[in-house]
């Protein structure tokens, strides 16, 4: 592959149903491409989680992912309120989620370490009233 492969996805605001749909088929294409299952199953989570939180806590969003022949980069990017204290939303456990969000079974306050945790480099911008982008970065190894 001499050229990355990109590939882009909308995730749409308080779309339970369809969250995660990018991850799987981001998951799919690299299984296609004859990549090592460990780096699949570590992009599905990071990526899984990042699209459960732009849902929960964001107005939907972005999600791209660019394939090289050395890393892949998972870009997740909202409008959303932003993040008051990304090291305190980093612990596990610590969440924001309503009890409706619960009920439903999520909000369990593990996306962002689970997004560290399964990527090798992660960066998060985020500005509060404006949004937040989440870089993550997986080696190809």
């Amino acid at each position: 592959m001499s050229e990355p492969l990109v590939f882009h996805f909308e995730v749409d605001v308080s779309d339970f149903t369809s969250a995660g749909t990018a991850s799987v088929t981001v998951k799919k294409n690299l299984r296609q491409l004859g990549l090592p299952s460990d780096v699949i199953r570590k992009l599905s989570i990071a990526m899984y989680e990042g699209e459960i939180n732009m849902v929960i806590h964001a107005e939907g969003g972005t999600a791209d992912v660019i394939v090289t022949e050395e890393y892949i980069d998972i870009i997740l990017k909202d409008h959303g309120p932003g993040i008051p204290d990304v090291d305190l939303a980093m612990q596990e456990g610590y969440s924001t989620a309503t009890a409706q969000i619960h009920s439903l079974g999520f909000g369990a306050g593990m996306g962002l370490p689970n997004m560290k945790r399964y990527s090798d480099e992660m960066k998060i911008d985020t500005e509060l009233g404006v949004g937040t982008t989440v870089t993550m970065r997986i080696w190809i190894r």
